[in-house]
């Protein structure tokens, strides 16, 4: 049981701080999305460089990478934001994978319960006593380890998939507003 609550423990930790973690408003700013573009419209680069840095958004890391490389070329550009944007993703995806493991684990480990007192529930039958009180603490153990296992693995397993849709839709933001930054720099220097 005891590695069964503290899978459920550190599954509750991991769900909590990836909620506080994939905010939208932390990784993707409607504000700051909507400054950068309205200053590169204007041609003004050093006030969308100027936001991105006082930010610790993902967004705003994966807006500076690409506009610190504006006088380099697009090409530069391009290759800038892909790079900064897969280390952004991996950065989303941090720990959400441990749940997964978590909620196949706790199951096997409630199974390992069931093993347990599934034993000793024979050890007590091979010794001849026909105590039905030991026989029913075994076949307890297992049941509670087994229940147990479930009761972790099933809202991990919830959780798990809620934080994985949220993280991919969150990047999958990340990568329209990526583009449009970089259609929207290669529509203002295509006019110069």
């Amino acid at each position: 049981m005891y590695p069964i609550i503290l899978c459920s423990i550190i599954a509750l930790g991991i769900f909590i701080e990836r909620l506080w973690i994939l905010r939208k408003k932390a990784v993707i700013p409607a504000d700051l999305v909507s400054f950068v573009e309205d200053r590169l419209k204007k041609k003004n680069i050093p006030a969308a460089l100027d936001i991105c840095e006082k930010s610790d958004s993902s967004i705003a890391k994966i807006f500076l990478a690409g506009l610190k490389n504006s006088s380099k070329g697009m090409w530069l550009v391009k290759e800038a934001v892909e790079e900064r944007g897969s280390r952004e993703s991996v950065i989303l995806e941090r720990n959400v994978g441990m749940l997964s493991t978590i909620a196949n684990l706790s199951p096997l480990l409630g199974l390992l319960g069931t093993v347990s007192g599934m034993i000793k529930t024979f050890k007590v039958v091979s010794q001849g006593s026909g105590n039905p009180a030991l026989l029913a603490g075994g076949i307890a153990e297992a049941l509670i380890t087994t229940a147990a296992g479930l009761c972790v693995a099933i809202p991990v397993l919830v959780g798990y998939r809620y934080l994985k849709n949220k993280t991919e839709s969150l990047i999958f933001e990340m990568e329209e507003s990526s583009i449009r930054l970089i259609e929207i720099m290669e529509n203002t220097t295509t006019k110069e």
